[in-house]
């Protein structure tokens, strides 16, 4: 019997906004979006992360004074324990993302073999 893909997918989206992990992920935020200091720290942060990201997919080089300031702003951010608990429920949540998204791509790399 044919799957519809969409269908998983949608169910597959379900259960991670039920999951205690965007559970988390979604306090932290809230909880972050709450403080107002926190809250700018954080936009500043985010800033500078989608600035680098951008300069690097066009090509561009990124300057010791960027990475110093990215450096500076992220050991600013870790200091405020709100952030620092958004920041690690990111990194939970982005990690079972990258877990799915093995479990996702293994018929592919069943058929084709493994990348690299």
């Amino acid at each position: 019997m044919p799957v519809n893909l969409y269908d998983a997918a949608y169910e597959l989206e379900k259960a991670v906004r039920q999951s205690s992990e965007y559970s988390t992920l979604k306090q932290a935020y809230a909880e972050v979006n709450a403080d107002p200091t926190a809250k700018a720290m954080f936009e500043n942060f985010r800033h500078i992360q989608m600035q680098l990201q951008q300069k690097q997919m066009m090509g561009q080089e990124i300057t010791q004074a960027e990475v110093q300031q990215a450096q500076q702003t992220v050991a600013q951010v870790q200091q405020n324990a709100k952030i620092a608990k958004l920041m690690e429920a990111e990194q939970r949540m982005s990690m079972i993302i990258a877990e799915l998204n093995k479990i996702i791509m293994k018929p592919l790399e069943e058929l084709y073999g493994p990348l690299g």
